[in-house]
C-alpha cells in the first residue's frame, strides 16, 4: 500500500524535511522512521509506506560532519582558551562535545535526507533479476 500519490502535500520538500527531522514517516507523518538508533523501519507502521527503499547511504554522515565542522569546530577555534589551555584538558572536553553533538545530529540529518528523497521520489530500483 503506497499512498504517496493520494496524500501529496502542497510543498513535499518542506514536508519531507520537517517529518524527517522529527523522525516520522515522510509520507504520513504519523509512523516512526527508525526502529533503532539509525536503523530505518522497513515500512511505516501507520500507512504501510516502504521506508527502506530510500538509499540515504553516506549522505547523512557527510552532511553531519559538514554541519558540525562549520557550526562548532570553526567558531570554537576563535576562543582563546582553545589555544591557551593545556592540551590534556582541551582534547577530552572538545572531543566529548563533538562526539555528543554528532551522535545527536546524525539521526536528524538522516531523517531529513530520507524526507528529501521521498519528496524527490528517489527510491531504490527493485531487483528484477530472477
Amino acid at each position: 500500500m503506497d499512498a504517496m500519490s493520494e496524500t501529496q502535500p502542497a510543498n513535499p520538500l518542506l514536508t519531507g524535511l520537517k517529518r524527517g527531522l522529527l523522525h516520522r514517516c515522510p509520507n504520513c507523518g504519523d509512523g516512526r522512521l527508525y526502529m533503532r538508533y539509525l536503523k530505518v523501519d522497513p515500512e511505516c507502521e501507520a500507512c504501510g509506506h516502504e521506508l527502506a527503499s530510500y538509499p540515504a547511504d553516506d549522505g547523512p554522515a557527510y552532511f553531519t560532519i559538514l554541519l558540525i565542522g562549520h557550526l562548532v569546530v570553526a567558531p570554537l577555534l576563535f576562543f582563546p582558551w582553545i589555544w591557551e589551555a593545556p592540551p590534556m584538558l582541551v582534547a577530552p572536553v572538545t572531543l566529548t562535545l563533538l562526539a555528543t553533538l554528532t551522535l545527536l545530529t546524525l539521526p536528524r540529518v538522516k531523517g531529513a535526507v530520507i524526507g528529501t528523497l521521498w519528496a524527490m521520489r528517489m527510491r531504490k530500483a527493485e531487483n528484477t533479476a530472477t
